[in-house]
């Protein structure tokens, strides 16, 4: 074997292996973890999360709504798939109407990407994607310190394939090194003119609005036959989309649970007492670190009255009111919300 076919296979190798520490920015890439469920109707009308885990729907005046699920159609080394399945169509589209899948980063998350300097870093984003017909959608990298954004159009069809988009390093905009969402992932599938109105220019950063869907954007509230899969969500450093970087359930819900738990404390891991003579108790859990102090909404509760009387990034501290003996109440479920 020649020096240079040498060169040639260690290059190989280095490329389709998983060397050098985590390179996948993004959380939940095989859309493995879904705490809140994984099916929901109705979604288009409000900007939330609604299924899987740290993927936000974007959204504002459109009537159109889509159900959006956990799917097992996937490609070849893939369990699961993001789905969105148009329910209710939307072909009268008002200027100021758009509908985003995305995932917020924090910006603590992101400084090797260097941008603001003059060695910022290119980006590669990957991904594999399906629909029930051809389409053009939009992915855009979109700085929220700075507002400004960078955007490629991409193809959809029938069949899984992989897309792979390197975005040009911006020189201008430093992020925050904080918790707050700096860097945002946006899939932009439906958009009026405040958003799509400008002539569109690809792999450009910019700040003018009307410039950031593509020309050639399908909405996905077109017709109720419409859908729409991805899976492998990757974003890396430099110009090569390398494999899609497996981590293991454990570690996936581990990254999840830094922003959204879903506790059921029937979980003999989670089993509350408390006993005391009068009529207020309180109870807490101490949990791992969540990026902030999370919001807490109680489910179903067992004797008394169970509220959340205050919350940190590692604890939360209930009160039970109202409870006629002096040795127990337990809390069925609970969620902890500290998403971007």
């Amino acid at each position: 074997m020649t020096k240079a076919a040498e060169l040639a296979k260690m290059g190989e190798v280095l490329t389709n292996s998983q060397i050098g520490g985590r390179r996948n920015i993004i959380i939940n890439g095989a859309m493995q973890i879904s705490q809140r469920g994984t099916s929901e109707t109705g979604v288009g009308g409000s900007s939330g999360y609604f299924t899987l885990d740290r993927y936000k729907i974007v959204a504002s005046g459109t009537a159109g709504r889509v159900t959006m699920s956990q799917s097992t159609d996937a490609p070849n080394g893939f369990s699961n798939s993001l789905k969105l399945d148009c329910t209710t169509a939307d072909t009268s589209i008002a200027s100021g109407e758009y509908f985003f899948l995305s995932q917020y980063i924090e910006g603590q998350d992101v400084q090797q990407l260097k941008k603001g300097t003059s060695d910022a870093e290119k980006v590669t984003v990957s991904f594999y994607v399906k629909g029930n017909a051809s389409a053009t959608y939009t992915l855009e990298l979109e700085d929220a310190d700075n507002s400004r954004q960078n955007s490629q159009e991409f193809s959809v069809t029938t069949s899984w394939t992989r897309v792979v988009k390197t975005f040009v390093g911006d020189t201008t905009g430093t992020l925050n090194n904080d918790n707050g969402n700096s860097l945002n992932l946006n899939i932009i599938l439906h958009s009026g003119s405040d958003l799509a109105g400008g002539t569109h220019t690809s792999n450009a950063w910019h700040s003018t609005a009307n410039q950031r869907a593509g020309d050639n954007l399908t909405s996905i509230f077109d017709s109720t036959d419409r859908e729409f899969f991805i899976t492998g969500l990757q974003i890396e450093i430099g110009e090569q989309a390398t494999p899609f970087e497996h981590r293991s359930f454990g570690e996936e819900l581990a990254l999840c649970q830094r922003y959204f738990r879903n506790v059921d404390t029937m979980n003999p891991t989670y089993l509350f007492t408390v006993r005391s003579a009068d009529d207020i108790r309180r109870l807490s859990h101490v949990f791992s670190t969540m990026r902030s102090a999370p919001t807490c909404t109680i489910g179903a509760t067992q004797e008394g009255t169970v509220s959340a009387q205050g919350t940190g990034k590692d604890s939360v501290q209930f009160s039970v009111t109202g409870q006629s003996t002096s040795d127990a109440s337990a809390i069925h479920d609970y969620t902890l919300d500290s998403e971007l």
